[in-house]
């Protein structure tokens, strides 16, 4: 089992002990542990949301150990956020300009300015303790501003399809990606008119589709990204029992097509109905029991239409 599959398995068994409000509390550590020994990369923080899930648990819980134990990982998981680097970088960069700049003037006031800078870092440091990772929430996921009420609205409903009763509050920013996807929609049309709204509606239609949990699901752990789910076709959404059906009545179709067009017997003796020439060609098959006549299959050769003559 990979990394991602084993992260995504422990995140729903905390999930599960979330949604219930019975925390097992030696159950909670044993998966809390189980998630340190993985091999953590950004990669799989961003598309598993694991970061939020810990973050709720941790809040749901009251043993000292496990909060504790949730709080060291999301420290350690922030440490993988590019971010945290930038940041770092800059703030070397500002107290090396800073210590040049002293050091010029005078070497004594250069070391006695460096303290407070190092105070600064730990208090902000241990402000972050308790707020849950950025990747977890709005990594990848960032729209841009509107105040238009279509599009509020149609975020909105994307927002609400995503949601289901048995969710908990704050698992999952389900605004930020409702955002995301309406934000990338627009971009393709630039505009809110009817193509704009189809587009929408049939978003909203998959995620709420109870025949087809796998897509919303997909969504929300990040293995599909909101970026992706914008552009998808109604196929690509498609349930796999829809798939199977497609990919069923397509062969049926194709097999259709070649009895009609591979050898046959031309004829004139049938009218089309569509363009009415009776340049044809039939094909007959035995479809019923064999006290039955046979089933003439008919093609147009002029206009390509088919029928079938009993």
């Amino acid at each position: 089992m990979s990394c991602q599959e084993e992260v995504i398995r422990i995140g729903k068994k905390l999930e599960k002990m979330i949604s219930s409000k019975n925390v097992d509390d030696a159950a909670g550590l044993d998966l809390l542990n189980s998630l340190k020994k993985q091999p953590m990369t950004l990669e799989v923080l961003q598309k598993t949301r694991i970061g939020m899930t810990v973050n709720t648990f941790r809040k749901s819980c009251n043993n000292d150990d496990v909060v504790l134990l949730a709080k060291a990982l999301i420290k350690a998981w922030k440490k993988l956020l590019p971010e945290s680097g930038s940041s770092s970088s800059k703030s070397s960069g500002t107290s090396s300009k800073g210590n040049s700049r002293n050091a010029a003037e005078d070497d004594d006031s250069s070391r006695g300015s460096q303290p407070p800078a190092d105070t600064t870092s730990q208090k902000s440091d241990s402000s972050r303790d308790d707020s849950e990772p950025a990747s977890s929430s709005t990594s990848g996921l960032q729209a841009s501003y509107t105040a238009d009420g279509v599009r509020l609205k149609c975020r909105e409903m994307i927002s609400n399809a995503l949601r289901t009763p048995c969710d908990v509050d704050g698992t999952w920013d389900y605004d930020a990606i409702a955002a995301t996807v309406e934000d990338s929609i627009f971009k393709e049309f630039r505009n809110t008119e009817m193509k704009y709204k189809n587009k929408i509606r049939s978003r909203v239609a998959n995620l709420k589709d109870v025949k087809n949990p796998r897509l919303r699901e997909n969504v929300l752990m990040g293995v599909i990204s909101a970026e992706r789910l914008a552009e998808m076709t109604t196929i690509e959404m498609a349930s796999d029992e829809m798939k199977s059906l497609r990919a069923q009545l397509t062969k049926e179709a194709i097999n259709d097509h070649q009895m009609s067009t591979q050898g046959g017997t031309k004829s004139d003796l049938f009218k089309c109905g569509r363009c009415g020439q009776r340049d044809t060609t039939y094909n007959q098959v035995q479809t019923r029991s064999a006290d039955e006549p046979m089933t003439t299959f008919v093609l147009c050769n002029h206009c390509g239409n088919r029928w079938k003559f009993c």
